[in-house]
């Protein structure tokens, strides 16, 4: 792949600012925000709660599923569309049932994002949560996990990569340990910006993520994978007339995936933008988008390395990491030094490793190789 050929930097609106945040927010292509205004003059023109615009709708739901679907690989059906990555979250740890004795596993507690800790965390009133012990990078063993697995654990809930290392875990091996153990994924550090994956090689029963990190679609969209099967393990923790329906007067009975968790959706500008945003990194192609993400992440990576008083954090490999490059300057404040590079018009994030706070760098398909070097350039003259 020639990467110095695949510029496409100018469909995306930036104002010249070198933006290096994906791994929070992305930005999104010029089609997709052109698709959202075509969309919202369209429904307005039908009229947005007439019977003309009933099918208008149900298309573009039925769109925004089968694109999702084929980047994961499963059936259109078992995609929720939600507003966040935490709300899936909240769907597994509020819906999901336990009992006395029993115990969830998660890892790294506080090295953990947080919106994949604090829900765990607010069960521990009512049962025990374990801890899987990590390494620097975040990482553990498989040896690890199975000694705390056990016949009473309800859930293992982990990261499919790291929101501050970048440290990809191995969740297909993971899979194949837990067998019969319900198990869930945090992806929203990874759909859409590590290549082609097939959820069944993974084999979790739940899985979130959001549309307007790796995805470049817009904000207040997210997605909520619920394997057919698993749908039984989970009761709604929101119902209405979209869920449920009423039988023998006053008995509820909840209604197929994806309908079960879809109570009272209205994002539909978002999910216009969200599958024209999917359409175009499918074009571009998945595999591609990770080639040309562990290029400009290694020669960032590479470039910072050779700057005296630079400390770099999570794996060397760039095939256990995403793009994420998260480093700090000896003797000087994290914050600072994201504040005095945005004065330069490139912005990168602060984050954090457990209580270290870490400078977050985190290019994205769109960006390029002169960008890569024009922010080591800066960092030097800090």
């Amino acid at each position: 792949m020639n990467f110095n050929s695949n510029d496409i930097s100018d469909d995306f609106p930036n104002s010249g600012k070198i933006y290096l945040n994906n791994a929070s927010v992305s930005l999104m292509p010029l089609q997709s925000i052109d698709a959202m205004k075509e969309f919202l003059i369209n429904y307005n023109s039908l009229g947005p709660d007439s019977k003309e615009s009933e099918p208008f709708i149900t298309e573009k739901l039925r769109n925004v599923r089968t694109s999702i679907s084929k980047i994961l690989n499963c059936q259109p059906d078992e995609i929720v569309l939600t507003q966040s990555t935490t709300d899936g979250i909240n769907f597994v740890a509020n819906g999901l049932s336990f009992y006395n004795d029993s115990n969830i596993v998660i890892r790294g507690m506080t090295h953990e994002h947080h919106a994949n800790f604090y829900p765990w965390l607010k069960l521990g009133n009512r049962i025990s949560i374990k801890n899987l012990p990590i390494d620097k990078d975040g990482l553990f063993t498989m040896e690890q996990l199975e000694d705390l697995v056990d016949k009473n654990t309800s859930l293992v809930a982990l990261s499919h990569a790291l929101y501050n290392t970048g440290a990809i875990l191995p969740v297909n091996e993971i899979g194949k340990i837990l067998e019969d153990t319900p198990y869930f994924i945090d992806s929203a550090q990874t759909i859409g910006c590590i290549g082609e994956m097939n959820i069944s090689d993974i084999k979790c029963n739940f899985m979130s993520f959001n549309g307007s990190k790796w995805l470049c679609g817009p904000m207040g969209t997210g997605l909520f994978y619920c394997n057919r099967k698993s749908s039984e393990l989970l009761e709604p923790t929101t119902i209405g007339g979209e869920s449920a329906m009423l039988y023998e007067e006053k008995n509820l009975a909840y209604k197929e995936l994806p309908d079960k968790f879809q109570t009272g959706f209205r994002n539909y500008v978002g999910i216009v933008g969200l599958e024209s945003s999917v359409n175009y990194l499918m074009k571009f192609g998945l595999n591609n988008i990770r080639q040309k993400n562990q290029h400009l992440s290694s020669l960032l990576r590479e470039e910072l390395s050779k700057i005296p008083k630079i400390i770099l954090y999570g794996p060397d490999d760039p095939e256990q990491r995403t793009s994420i490059i998260s480093f700090n300057i000896e003797n000087e404040e994290s914050q600072n030094i994201v504040d005095r590079l945005e004065k330069q018009n490139i912005v990168l994030a602060v984050r954090e490793i457990n209580e270290q706070k870490i400078v977050r760098a985190s290019p994205h398909f769109f960006n390029t190789e002169s960008e890569m070097m024009k922010v080591v350039e800066a960092i030097k003259n800090l």
